[in-house]
């Protein structure tokens, strides 16, 4: 595992690592240095928190636009010129609406790998960064507020949601789009591509709780609650087969693929859920 580390002073820069934990979730610093890069114009690769070759090109361009030593190190002085998103480290401030900076970018890629995505990751704190915090506040037991402050940010070191459930296929093909980041959002499900009317079956007992046409995009979904806390969603459904309160075990059937909502073509989005927060489908599923 490489690390990129400038000692200036009695300053230690920012450490990068080219390797991710063994969840796969990359890290925030990169992320954060990633948004600021792509702000610039100089990133067009994925938010995904990975040192790679693309993100150091990107370091490489901003060194030479600013005339500072070019090593692909993202030192203090990259970091200054990066402008307002190489400002403010993690945990210096209290984040409110309307401020712009590597401490927002981190706390985004944080909250959304918690389960918690805020819509694109800007580096700037809007509306839905602040609804993304509350959320996380809740999930979290902390005092909610929505300007997360040291207890959030604590939180968001921890470790990410998981659950010791396991649950059946609801289609039994791979899956195309996985669980993560996606451009500079994040895909808080996995997709699995199939032929419109394909049946989709329930991923394990439980009582339906919604049943019918989503206004936020995911068309006709299908939600079930299992236990300890979790759920599993299914959208972008062409028809729905039961009914809020019906009971289901695995392989009932509670609908068919389609396209509704706002999906481009007929695949089924799949969710799983733990007291709200989306986790990785493809640790539970058997």
């Amino acid at each position: 595992m490489k690390r990129f580390v400038l000692i200036c002073g009695l300053t230690l820069l920012v450490a990068l690592t080219a390797a991710t934990g063994a969840s796969g979730v990359g890290k925030s610093r990169v992320a954060a240095l990633q948004i600021g890069l792509q702000a610039k114009g100089l990133y067009a690769g994925t938010i995904d928190g990975v040192w790679g070759a693309g993100t150091e090109r990107a370091v490489r361009r901003l060194q030479r636009q600013a005339r500072i030593q070019v090593d692909g190190v993202a030192g203090r002085r990259t970091r200054q010129a990066l402008g307002r998103y190489g400002r403010h480290r993690y945990g210096t401030r209290v984040l409110r609406t309307g401020n712009v900076g590597w401490d927002v970018s981190q706390t985004q890629f944080l909250l959304a790998w918690h389960g918690f995505p805020s819509g694109a990751l800007d580096g700037a704190f809007g509306p839905r960064t602040e609804g993304a915090v509350r959320r996380f506040q809740r999930w979290a037991r902390l005092g909610v507020d929505g300007a997360p402050g040291p207890s959030t940010f604590r939180a968001l070191r921890g470790s990410i949601p998981s659950t010791s459930l396991r649950f059946a296929w609801p289609l039994s093909l791979a899956p195309t789009d996985r669980f993560g980041p996606r451009g500079n959002r994040f895909h808080a499900g996995i997709d699995f591509p199939a032929d419109h009317g394909a049946r989709v079956d329930a991923a394990g007992r439980g009582r339906v709780i919604v049943a019918g046409w989503d206004d936020g995009g995911y068309g006709n979904l299908v939600v079930i609650r299992h236990r300890l806390g979790a759920t599993t969603w299914y959208a972008h459904l062409s028809s729905v087969s039961v009914s809020r309160g019906d009971s289901v075990v695995a392989g009932t059937r509670i609908g068919s693929v389609g396209a509704t909502g706002f999906a481009t073509g007929p695949h089924l989005h799949f969710e799983l859920r733990v007291r709200g927060a989306a986790i990785d489908p493809l640790t539970a599923l058997g």
